[in-house]
């Protein structure tokens, strides 16, 4: 096949043909994106990125399904992301993923094949309610809908924490707080069930910390409570503020308008219960451990240890839930020791004056993003939809913010764990999520964020500079989808750091790394066996999407691989 070297620019699209980019091994820490006609020789420290260009024919004809083995030839991917492609086209599918939890109301087989068909990416399980017996169930049933539906559903476990939080409610899902109304929250232990407006509660020194006048706020203020009065292990409270008491809320208590932390600082951060938990999730095999109120990366460094040793043979990532004072103090370096965030704005906003609360959630999705780890905002989102089929204008609102700032995930908690409605709640975030990433995308209204570079080794910053280029080139061609194929995720992760307006394909022949991928922005992850032959990879992977109506003749793609270091624009033959 004849070649021709050619010079373009990416500012002048229009003269572009169908082409191939190889990128050179010549390097720089801020690549030129306009290719020249120049050859220089290669050197690691070179100041110059060149992009030579190589004008040809379209590429070979693609080879048939039937020319590879069945193992190899087998592609699967999420049918909701399927489905929306077919539908829509690859621009306007969802580039923001979705987290349910799963509770009383949502988790039968029905409910979550439901949840699946909605749009759910992540099926979170809450520790704090239901035994582990429960929570086995539930794991069965997503990985029953992965295994025989072609779901990439992943499974997210959040510890207890130790935290003061109430007992359960005699077995009742939620009791109404009125205004007006005495309770008593007390440190007893009860036989037979509890007294009529009497709570139990976690710590025992919760009547010693107390004084009258305090304000307990339960559940990051969705009730409030005075104390008014104390008797030895009963503290009995007057409600200020009326609402729906759920069981294992957290409280927190506030005095002269300051959070009473003296407490805190004595609990540890993994509690016995939470060991036994964090075990039951790495035996069953979940993809995330979200870990309550980490106060510094020691301890989430001591976890990612603990699990290594127990699932040498798995990653099992650690995302770190950014619930507390000490955790936005020491934010950066918990972030850096993660996997990932997770905004979790309702025990925040207890921690932290409620204005605050907004500030707070931009600094942690625009610092994951920067230090390339997924960011879940949580809690609250559409919190009146536990009752009521739609939202108020002002969640709406909220969500839109969200998605706005370009936050991995957003999460539903008592919306899909018992609400009326669960499936209408994620609807609805699946919705919002579609018509403001729309309006973003025409309008250029997404929050510009300047990235530096996070690499410490010479190949990471190569990957790194790799990644910039193809979102960039994406981007200016405005190109139909970016390919990637991956065997560890880093890639694919790299490219959704920097969101680019194309959604961006993710192939991996690894069914763990492809469920974890379903948590990034903008990634659509496939499995696939592939080879380190490009072309091959290339050549087949058109064959079996167009088999699948995901794509068509004449698309346009860039294309990229851990494997090799080059950037390449394709046009479907």
């Amino acid at each position: 096949m004849s070649q021709s070297s050619t010079t373009f620019s990416l500012l002048n699209p229009t003269k572009i043909t169908p082409f191939k980019l190889l990128l050179r091994p010549t390097f720089s820490r801020y690549p030129s994106i306009t290719a020249v006609r120049s050859e220089p020789k290669s050197t690691p420290h070179s100041n110059n990125l060149n992009l030579t260009v190589a004008e040809s024919q379209l590429i070979s004809p693609v080879i048939p399904e039937s020319s590879y083995s069945s193992s190899s030839s087998i592609l699967e991917v999420d049918r909701v992301s399927s489905s929306e492609i077919k539908e829509n086209g690859f621009r306007s599918t969802r580039r923001t993923k979705l987290v349910c939890t799963i509770g009383p109301s949502s988790c039968d087989f029905e409910t979550i094949e439901g949840l699946a068909r909605g749009g759910m990416n992540v099926a979170r399980l809450n520790m704090c309610h239901n035994t582990r017996e429960w929570h086995k169930v539930v794991i069965e049933h997503v990985k029953k809908l992965n295994e025989e539906m072609g779901f990439a559903i992943a499974i997210l476990m959040d510890t207890q924490g130790s935290e003061i939080h109430m007992g359960d409610l005699d077995g009742a899902s939620s009791v109404k707080a009125e205004d007006g109304s005495i309770w008593t929250f007390s440190i007893r232990t009860f036989d037979a069930s509890h007294p009529e407006r009497t709570i139990s509660v976690s710590y025992d020194g919760f009547a010693e910390d107390v004084k009258v006048g305090d304000e307990l706020l339960v559940d990051g203020g969705m009730v409030r409570f005075e104390v008014v009065d104390k008797i030895g292990p009963d503290v009995k409270c007057l409600c200020t503020d009326p609402g729906l008491l759920l069981p294992r809320a957290n409280l927190a208590l506030w005095r002269k308008g300051r959070l009473v932390q003296q407490h805190n600082s004595m609990l540890p951060t993994i509690t016995s219960q939470d060991w036994l938990d964090i075990d039951f999730a790495i035996a069953e095999g979940v993809d995330f451990i979200a870990l309550s109120f980490v106060r510094s990366a020691d301890t989430i460094n001591h976890l990612r240890s603990y699990i290594a040793a127990r699932s040498p043979n798995r990653d099992v990532a650690v995302i770190a839930k950014i619930e507390s004072v000490d955790s936005l103090k020491n934010l950066e370096e918990i972030i850096q020791a993660s996997d990932g965030a997770m905004v979790a704005r309702g025990d925040m906003g207890s921690q932290i004056p409620l204005e605050q609360v907004p500030f707070a959630q931009q600094k942690i999705v625009q610092l994951c993003r920067q230090l390339n780890k997924p960011v879940i905002v949580a809690s609250q989102l559409l919190e009146s939809m536990i009752e009521y089929p739609i939202p108020t204008r002002a969640e709406v609102a909220d969500v839109s913010e969200a998605v706005r700032q370009q936050a991995d995930a957003l999460m539903l908690s008592g919306e899909s764990a018992m609400g009326l409605f669960p499936d209408k709640a994620l609807a609805v975030l699946r919705s919002v999520s579609l018509r403001i990433e729309k309006r973003c995308r025409e309008d250029n209204l997404n929050e510009e964020l300047e990235l530096t570079s996070i690499s410490t080794s010479f190949p990471d910053v190569i990957k790194e500079e790799i990644c910039s280029s193809a979102a960039k080139i994406a981007s200016r061609l405005q190109v139909d989808a970016l390919f990637v194929y991956t065997t560890d995720g880093q890639m694919a992760s790299l490219l959704s750091r920097w969101r680019p307006d194309c959604p961006v394909f993710a192939f991996t022949p690894t069914a763990s790394v492809r469920k974890q991928l379903n948590l990034l922005w903008g990634l659509i992850p496939f499995r696939l066996n592939f080879s380190e032959d490009m072309d091959s990879n290339l050549n087949r992977t058109f064959s079996l999407l167009k088999i699948k109506d995901m794509i068509k003749s004449g698309d346009r793609i860039v294309a990229v691989s851990d494997m090799l270091q080059s950037i390449q624009v394709r046009t479907v033959p």
